[in-house]
């Protein structure tokens, strides 16, 4: 009895020895990190003042809230009173601003191709003369559609400044030939009235939509780029070495210590964030700031994960960080808040769910636009969870790499 008790006590004093020991790695690569992290300007320009400038960007990039005042030509070929006053029904119209009018069509085309102007409406001769007269009269508009936002906004903008323009010809023959009244006449030629009701968003305000889930774009570029300089630093600068050591040799510690501070830093980052956006600048949101917040955390922890996943693969600085710079770009587009994913080439929508921004974007747009439960978004959740797990299982390809001072040389 005696010796079991004492092999009983000598293993829990291992075990006592090896917690302490784990824990005391732990502490001393942590403060190792913050030692570096408070040594250099550049870890709190990328990690704080980056982040706060892409936070103050998207709450103010859209000044207010919709495409407004997009500077357009309408050319006068007919000089009349008619022409004269579409003219004005066009400058009446917010999405546009008319700041040239003139009787030159090529002059227009040329500030157009210039970026001078976004469109440019034609009114020919003899405009008055034809619609009056019942012959039909053309009015051509021509606008920029290589950036579609404006070109999409400006095109709508047109339309519902010439549709009555259109129709006010046939509606004074109807009330002249048949005696009708001209809401008579109106309910004759569109019988079928369109009613619009945008859900989640009324004002079409590109805030409410672009603001938050583009910062989290840019926020992830951020991450991904940080987490690769901080790992791939230690082999570019030959430093691998005590960094391990500092970690008595435990791969794992190290990298959950040498993390952890930028894990915190970005997650403050990440509630101030959702606070601003939601909380001033006033994105809708009726959901639970506590569970919006987790899954921030999720999302930073899942990009950085995914950061040292692509560093494992190729512990090369120059290299990773390149293709870090390309897979934080495409999170814009296949995040799919821009462009439906499900509308994609089908190996480029399945590519997107290999991203965390898709995850983090399914999620929030469940709780935004559709007050979703966990029960809706769950599955997204877990696959964020994931992210570290794999990562795991290339930490012995990153130790190899630093034991045997592989690619050093060619970060």
């Amino acid at each position: 009895m005696p010796n079991g008790n004492r092999g009983t006590g000598t293993h829990e004093s291992k075990k006592m020895n090896r917690r302490q020991t784990t824990d005391s790695a732990f502490r001393d690569v942590l403060l190792r990190e913050w030692g570096r992290i408070t040594s250099r300007r550049l870890y709190f320009g990328v990690c704080v003042m980056l982040p706060l400038f892409v936070l103050f960007f998207m709450s103010t990039i859209f000044d207010t809230g919709t495409i407004e005042r997009v500077p357009i030509a309408v050319v006068d070929l007919d000089h009349t009173a008619t022409s004269r006053q579409v003219a004005r029904n066009i400058a009446a119209v917010p999405t546009v601003k008319v700041t040239q009018l003139s009787d030159n069509e090529y002059e227009a085309r040329r500030a157009m191709q210039a970026k001078e102007i976004y469109g440019y409406v034609v009114l020919p001769p003899k405009f008055e003369e034809d619609a009056t007269s019942g012959r039909g009269a053309t009015v051509s508009y021509y606008y920029q559609l290589t950036f579609l936002s404006v070109g999409n906004e400006l095109l709508a903008g047109l339309t519902e400044a010439l549709t009555p323009v259109a129709l006010s010809p046939v509606a004074l023959q109807a009330v002249a030939a048949g005696g009708l009244t001209e809401e008579q006449a109106e309910t004759f030629l569109l019988p079928i009235q369109g009613s619009d009701h945008p859900v989640y968003n009324p004002s079409l305000d590109y805030t409410i939509y672009l603001g938050h889930p583009f910062f989290y774009v840019l926020f992830q570029i951020l991450i991904l780029l940080t987490t690769m300089y901080t790992v791939g630093g230690e082999l570019k600068f030959h430093t691998a070495d005590h960094w391990l050591l500092t970690a008595r040799g435990n791969m794992v510690t190290a990298l959950l210590a040498k993390l952890l501070p930028y894990t915190v830093i970005y997650t403050i980052i990440a509630v101030l964030a959702n606070f601003v956006l939601f909380g001033i600048v006033h994105i809708p949101f009726y959901g639970s700031y506590l569970m919006m917040n987790t899954v921030s955390f999720l999302f930073i922890v899942a990009t950085q994960s995914l950061g040292v996943f692509l560093f494992c693969l190729l512990p090369v600085l120059s290299l990773t960080m390149s293709v870090g710079s390309m897979v934080g770009s495409l999170g814009a587009t296949l995040s799919g808040v821009t462009f439906p994913v499900t509308s994609m080439y089908t190996p480029v929508y399945l590519a997107s769910y290999l991203f965390p921004v898709r995850h983090y974007t399914i999620i929030t747009q469940t709780m935004l636009y559709f007050q979703g439960g966990y029960g809706y978004y769950w599955r997204s959740t877990v696959v964020l969870c994931l992210f570290p797990l794999i990562t795991l299982l290339l930490l012995p390809r990153l130790k190899g790499a630093i034991i045997r001072h592989a690619y050093e040389n060619l970060g």
